[in-house]
C-alpha cells in the first residue's frame, strides 16, 4: 500500500498538538521550538504533495478510503484536487509564521508560574486546528467532513477567549469579559449553522445512501440517483447556510469583527486566513458538487449578499478606529469578493475565487501580522494614537505599507492577479453585478490609504517616540509573506495551473459554460 500522504500530513500537526502540550511547564521555550518544528514538517509534507500531483491528472489524486463506521456508510474517504491541494499548502505556509509572531503572546504574566502551562496550551491549540484544517481540505466524505467542521471550533473558541489580546485599551476585568464575549458568538455562530448542516447531511444520505462524494458523483453520472428539485434546494440551503456563517458571509458575519479584535495577532490570522477558508472551499466542493441545480437556484439571492458584503464591509472598514477591526472588515469585503467569484459560475470567476482564497491569506497574514508588531510596541489598538511611525520605524511601515497595497489589490500584488479575474467573470455572466463590485476596489484604496497616513505619516507622537524597528525574529516572519505576494502578483502561474483543471471539473458538475462575448459582424 502506498504511503498515506494526505493523512501523515494531517497527522503530524496533531501528534504535534499532543507533545507540545505535555512539555514541562518551566520549559516553554522548548514548547515553542517543538511547535514550530512540528509546523515545518507539515510544510514540508504538504511540499511532498505538491510535488506528487498531476494537474492534468484524476480529479481526486493521492486518495486513501478505509471502512469507519461501516453500519452507517460512514468511510475515512481522502482525496485532494488542485483547489484543495492549494488551500492545504497554503494553512501549511502560513501556520509557521502564526507561531514564530506568537513566541511571547502566551507567555505567563506571572514571575513564578511554572506550576501554569499556557504557553504549550497555545501552541498545542494552534497546532491541532493545523490538523483539523489540513483535513477538511481533503476529506471526500460528508460525514468525515462535517466532524471537522464542527470540531475545529472547540480549539478556536480556547485561542480566542483564553489568549486574549494584551493591547486591549480597557481594564482586565473588561478585556476578559469581552474576550469571553467574543468566543461565545463565535462558537454559537458555528454551532447554529453546524447544527443545520447535520439535519442537511442526515437528509443526503437518506436521498443518496452514502456519504462518499465519489459514489454520489458516479450515481449522478450514470444517471441513478434521482434527487427532487424541492428536497435538493432544501438540502443545499443547509450546507450552505452552515458555510456562510464560516466564511463569513452578510448577514452571518458579525461574529468575525470581534473574534479579530479580541483575538490575539496570531489568532486572528488563524481566523481569517485559514479558518474560514474552509467556509468557501465547501461552497466549491459540496454546494456546486452535490447540488448543482440548487446551486444554480440560489445564484441571483448569493451574488446580491455577495455585493452587500464587499461594499459594506469596506464601508465600515473606512469608518473604523481600531485597526484590527479595520482589518477585520476588509475581510468581510474580501470573501465577498471570493464568494462572487464561486457563484458567477464561470471559469475566469472561480480561478479568481481560489486564486482570492490563497493571495487573501498570504495579504491579509502579512498585513495583520506587521498591525500585531505595531500595536505590541505602543500598547493601543486605536488608530489615533499613532502618527510618524515611519520616522522612527521605517522597516515596520514600508512592510505595513507593502501589507496594505496587497490589501486593496495593487497591480504587481498576488491579490491584484484574483480580483481582477473575479470582476471578468462576474463582469462576463452579470454586467451589472460586476460594475457594483468594483466600488469595492475604491472604497479599499480609501480605507488603507487613510490607515497607513493616519498611522505611519505625520509628526512624530511623543508615546511613539522610541519604537523600535522590526527584529530579527519578526522579519522572518515578515519577509517571506512579501516575497510571496510579489512574486505570484509577478508569476502566478504556478497557482494557476493546479488550480484549474479543478474549477473545470467544478464547471462541468453545474453544466455551466463560459459566456461567448458578442461580436457584431463585419459590415
Amino acid at each position: 500500500m502506498s504511503f498515506p500522504l494526505l493523512t501523515a500530513t494531517a497527522a503530524l500537526p496533531a501528534i504535534g498538538a499532543v507533545a507540545t502540550a505535555a512539555v514541562p511547564a518551566a520549559r516553554r521555550t522548548a514548547a515553542k521550538w517543538l511547535a514550530l518544528a512540528f509546523s515545518l514538517g507539515t510544510l514540508v509534507l504538504a511540499g511532498i504533495a505538491l510535488a506528487r500531483f498531476e494537474p492534468g491528472g484524476s480529479r481526486y489524486q493521492l486518495t486513501e478510503s478505509h471502512a469507519w463506521i461501516k453500519d452507517f456508510g460512514v468511510r475515512y474517504e481522502l482525496g485532494v484536487d488542485g483547489i484543495g491541494l492549494a488551500l492545504m499548502a497554503l494553512t501549511a505556509l502560513l501556520i509557521p509564521f502564526v507561531i514564530l509572531a506568537g513566541w511571547h503572546d502566551a507567555d505567563p504574566l506571572e514571575t513564578n508560574s511554572s506550576r501554569w502551562r499556557p504557553t504549550q496550551g497555545f501552541f498545542a491549540l494552534i497546532l491541532m486546528v493545523e490538523a483539523m484544517v489540513v483535513l477538511s481540505f481533503v476529506a471526500t466524505d460528508v460525514f468525515l467532513f462535517y466532524i471537522l467542521f464542527e470540531a475545529m471550533l472547540i480549539p478556536m473558541y480556547f485561542l480566542i477567549g483564553g489568549f486574549g489580546d494584551r493591547a486591549h485599551s480597557g481594564t482586565d476585568e473588561n478585556a476578559a469579559a469581552q474576550r469571553s464575549y467574543a468566543a461565545v458568538k463565535f462558537l454559537l455562530y458555528n454551532l447554529v449553522g453546524g447544527l443545520i448542516m447535520l439535519a442537511a447531511v442526515i437528509g443526503l444520505y437518506v436521498v443518496t445512501g452514502t456519504f462518499s462524494l465519489s459514489e454520489i458523483a458516479a450515481a449522478r453520472a450514470d444517471g441513478s440517483l434521482s434527487m427532487a428539485t424541492s428536497t435538493e434546494r432544501w438540502l443545499f440551503l443547509g450546507f450552505f447556510f452552515a458555510f456562510a456563517v464560516k466564511a463569513p458571509l452578510w448577514p452571518l458575519h458579525t461574529w468575525l469583527p470581534n473574534a479579530m479584535g479580541e483575538a490575539t495577532t496570531p489568532v486572528a490570522v488563524l481566523i481569517t486566513a485559514v479558518v474560514d477558508k474552509v467556509g468557501t472551499f465547501a461552497m466549491l466542493r459540496f454546494c456546486l458538487q452535490l447540488f448543482p441545480e440548487a446551486s444554480k437556484w440560489a445564484t441571483p439571492v448569493v451574488l446580491v449578499l455577495a455585493l452587500i458584503s464587499i461594499v459594506y464591509g469596506a464601508l465600515l472598514a473606512v469608518g473604523q478606529r481600531d485597526i484590527k477591526r479595520l482589518i477585520a472588515y476588509a475581510s468581510i469585503s474580501h470573501f465577498g469578493f471570493i464568494i462572487l467569484g464561486i457563484f458567477a459560475m464561470t471559469s475566469q470567476g472561480q480561478s479568481g475565487a481560489t486564486l482570492y482564497m490563497v493571495n487573501h491569506g498570504i495579504s491579509t497574514a502579512a498585513l495583520m501580522l506587521v498591525a500585531g508588531f505595531l500595536i505590541t510596541r505602543r500598547g493601543s489598538r486605536l488608530i489615533a494614537d499613532y502618527g510618524g511611525v515611519q520616522k522612527v520605524a521605517p522597516v515596520l511601515a514600508g512592510t505595513f505599507l507593502i501589507g496594505g497595497l496587497a490589501t486593496l489589490s495593487l497591480p504587481g500584488l498576488a491579490p491584484f492577479v484574483s480580483e481582477f479575474l473575479v470582476l471578468v467573470g462576474a463582469f462576463a455572466a452579470y454586467p451589472a453585478v460586476g460594475i457594483i463590485a468594483t466600488t469595492g476596489i475604491v472604497l479599499a484604496a480609501l480605507y488603507v490609504l487613510v490607515l497607513y497616513q493616519r498611522t505611519m505619516t505625520g509628526p512624530v507622537k511623543a508615546e511613539v517616540q522610541g519604537m523600535a524597528d522590526l527584529k530579527a525574529r519578526e522579519l522572518v516572519v515578515v519577509v517571506p509573506l512579501i516575497a510571496l505576494l510579489i512574486f505570484l502578483g509577478v508569476y502566478p502561474k504556478p497557482l494557476t495551473e493546479i488550480v484549474n483543471p479543478a474549477v473545470q471539473h467544478t464547471m462541468s458538475d453545474v453544466q455551466k459554460k463560459d459566456p461567448q462575448p458578442e461580436v457584431e459582424a463585419a459590415k
